[in-house]
């Protein structure tokens, strides 16, 4: 499984993420990510690599996650 995580130095709040993915994203009061859940599901994997592409600030990452 993947995992949506967030550069907190490159993050400029853009709000562009909410916008695709607002039932994944929400935004605080300044306009940040904040992500409802991390864990990236394979069947909403390709909007989230879509969403991770189209940042301006190039802010979001995918990483991989194992499971134990």
């Amino acid at each position: 499984m993947t995992a949506l995580d967030i550069d907190w130095t490159r993050c400029d709040g853009h709000g562009l993420c909410h916008a695709l993915l607002p039932g994944r994203i929400e935004v605080d009061e300044w306009g940040f990510p904040v992500l409802r859940d991390a864990r990236v599901p394979a069947a909403d994997e390709a909007a989230v690599r879509r969403t991770v592409a189209a940042c301006p600030a190039l802010a979001l990452y995918l990483t991989s996650t194992s499971s134990r």
